[in-house]
């Protein structure tokens, strides 16, 4: 019996806790799996087992060396289970939550593509700017944008990119501008999510600056419309804005004063092997929301970032642009 054997009759014993019912697991004799945790403690000068006349159990040393044995034994199957998988085609119903506005933007525009490639997965999309419990309403996937709470999820964060400020070229022909931060305080701004202060960065110095407008809004989707209508001047995350940007409709401000916004992540539920299909589709949102070579400029200094995983159900419920 080789080492891996070894440690996997070694495992069996530990958890059913006796050689008889390990060596019906394995369907070896029991002889042999005695043999093997015998020839285990024999190697490592130890003893990981106190044996008594009904059950064995474990000792100080035997604890140790299970959860390392167990980790070895969990990480073998996974390769396994994700060699066997690779050749399956993905297939099945896919559950997602989005907010609106990127769904909209970003997900929809594309989706064409993910379904050409997986004609075997049945998407199943909600919009909801609201965070939402995955495990509780059986949600396989969602995008969250914003710093999110510790908790059981698994996130991965799809990018950062910079927080934009930008006009219309119309509203920049009437009203001119603005050189620096401080300027903000002569311009009519629509003032979101992100409040009457806005974070800018001057030589690596965070700076906030405090603005005023005629328009209060709620909602990213708000945001954007506002600012496409030549209402004022709108600070929002890089990814809102970047088709009107690249169109030409909008014209970044101060981009030498950006700092990092706000992260867009996607989260899902932990599971000892990810399905095939929910690992396309992961890889389908690393792919549309991946920063262009030729795209913005990278931000001069960063507002504090959030700390910590992503929640299930977030504390916090963060709009889709912010």
């Amino acid at each position: 019996m080789n080492k891996l054997q070894a440690m996997t009759a070694f495992v069996r014993v530990a958890e059913s806790g006796s050689f008889t019912a390990a060596a019906a697991q394995l369907g070896i004799s029991v002889s042999a799996v005695a043999k093997a945790v015998a020839r285990l403690e024999e190697e490592l000068s130890a003893q990981l087992l106190a044996r008594s006349t009904r059950r064995m159990s474990l000792n100080d040393d035997g604890r140790k060396f299970y959860a390392r044995c167990q980790q070895i034994l969990n990480d073998i199957e996974d390769a396994e289970a994700s060699v066997r998988s690779a050749g399956e085609t993905p297939r099945g119903r896919l559950r997602m939550a989005l907010p609106v506005l990127f769904g909209r933007l970003t997900f929809l525009p594309r989706v064409a593509e993910f379904t050409a490639r997986y004609p075997d997965i049945v998407l199943d999309v909600g919009f909801d700017d609201r965070a939402i419990d995955l495990i509780e309403r059986g949600v396989d996937l969602a995008v969250q944008v914003g710093a999110l709470d510790d908790s059981r999820c698994i996130t991965r964060v799809l990018n950062h990119g910079p927080r934009v400020t930008a006009a219309t070229p119309d509203y920049l022909e009437r009203h001119g501008a603005p050189a620096e931060p401080g300027e903000l305080a002569g311009h009519d701004c629509i003032i979101s999510n992100f409040g009457p202060v806005w974070k800018f960065s001057d030589r690596g110095r965070l700076i906030e600056v405090p603005v005023r407008g005629n328009l209060v809004v709620s909602g990213g989707d708000a945001v954007r419309e506002a600012v496409l209508l030549g209402l004022g001047i709108a600070q929002s995350n890089w990814w809102t804005l970047r088709h009107d940007l690249a169109a030409g409709t909008l014209r970044p401000l101060l981009e030498r004063y950006a700092v990092e916004g706000q992260p867009i992540s996607v989260v899902y539920p932990p599971t000892r092997h990810v399905p095939r299909k929910l690992r396309v589709m992961i890889d389908f949102l690393v792919e549309i929301t991946r920063l262009p070579e030729s795209g913005p400029r990278k931000p001069a200094g960063g507002a504090p970032r959030g700390r910590g995983a992503p929640r299930c159900r977030p504390g916090q419920t963060v709009s889709s642009t912010g």
